[in-house]
């Protein structure tokens, strides 16, 4: 009798003392297959995206970043408190989530499963990637210039983010600052993928929210944003002073989601019956641009 597709065979999951396989152990493993499956196809729809797709959600992405900095802004004039503006910059991160935008930073997990399970190229994640970066800071450098002119008054405290990203030194500091920026997004990726409740990943935003612009985190899109913020309010800081920044914070930022999130994740997946290989590979269909 063949083996029913996608469930864990008797070898790959617990077994009692009398060799017997554990029922709850089938029920975990099969639903870790399931969330693998869901995972690639979710990233393979993301590496097939229409390039008119791909740059509409990712100027979307860049403006629904920017709801949650002018939250952040707001209760930071307000209070002088960096947690519970940090807290409150989670509205951004949810309603990226509500809307189905697209952060470059969300691409270091669902787009790379998709790879490992052979449902994209390696041409198509950069293209992701390139076009969803550039978009990103296109879209929030327009939405924090009409944040700007709506609200002047924040132009102080956008000089004084700006400047504690743009005058960090490139130590150690900065690197750690760096990869754990890219480290919280991949986490909230991961947390979001492994629940079907709203609520649930509604708390997982605004709790990544709070680590990344509670505790400065250095992440690429969010702080470049700000910056943007600043260059328009006071003009106190330059383009070159954020490039100066910019340059090592992004491939940092990847190392991070990569190395201590998907790397590991992938470690798992390649012991699922579904992970590509000799005799086992994921199906292929629906696998054409979309």
């Amino acid at each position: 009798m063949g083996e029913t597709p996608g469930r864990p065979t008797d070898n790959q999951v617990a077994k009692d003392s009398e060799g017997q396989v554990d029922p709850a152990a089938v029920r975990v493993e099969e639903e870790v297959v399931e969330s693998f499956r869901g995972t690639v196809e979710k990233g393979a729809e993301r590496l097939h995206r229409s390039w008119r797709v791909l740059i509409t959600t990712g100027l979307f992405g860049g403006m629904e970043i920017g709801l949650g900095i002018l939250a952040y802004l707001a209760v930071l004039h307000e209070t002088d408190n960096h947690l519970l503006a940090g807290l409150a910059f989670g509205i951004g991160l949810v309603a990226l989530y509500l809307a189905h935008s697209e952060l470059f930073t969300e691409g270091f997990l669902l787009p790379i499963m998709a790879l490992f399970a052979r449902r994209g190229t390696t041409l198509q994640l950069l293209r992701l990637w390139g076009v969803t970066l550039l978009t990103n800071l296109v879209g929030g450098w327009v939405f924090m210039w009409l944040v700007v002119q709506a609200f002047p008054e924040f132009g102080e405290v956008l000089t004084e983010r700006a400047r504690h990203f743009v005058d960090a030194p490139l130590d150690v500091r900065a690197v750690a600052l760096s990869l754990l920026g890219g480290i919280v997004i991949t986490v909230l990726t991961r947390m979001q993928e492994g629940t079907d409740s709203d609520g649930v990943k509604v708390v997982a935003a605004f709790s990544a929210g709070f680590l990344l612009a509670g505790l400065s985190l250095f992440h690429s899109v969010l702080d470049s944003i700000i910056i943007f913020g600043a260059i328009h309010a006071e003009g106190s800081v330059s383009y070159a002073e954020w490039l100066a920044w910019f340059w090592y914070v992004v491939p940092l930022n990847v190392l991070g989601g990569l190395v201590f999130v998907t790397a590991l994740r992938l470690v798992r997946a390649s012991e699922l019956p579904e992970a590509p290989g000799p005799d086992n590979r994921v199906e292929k269909e629906g696998s054409d641009a979309r």
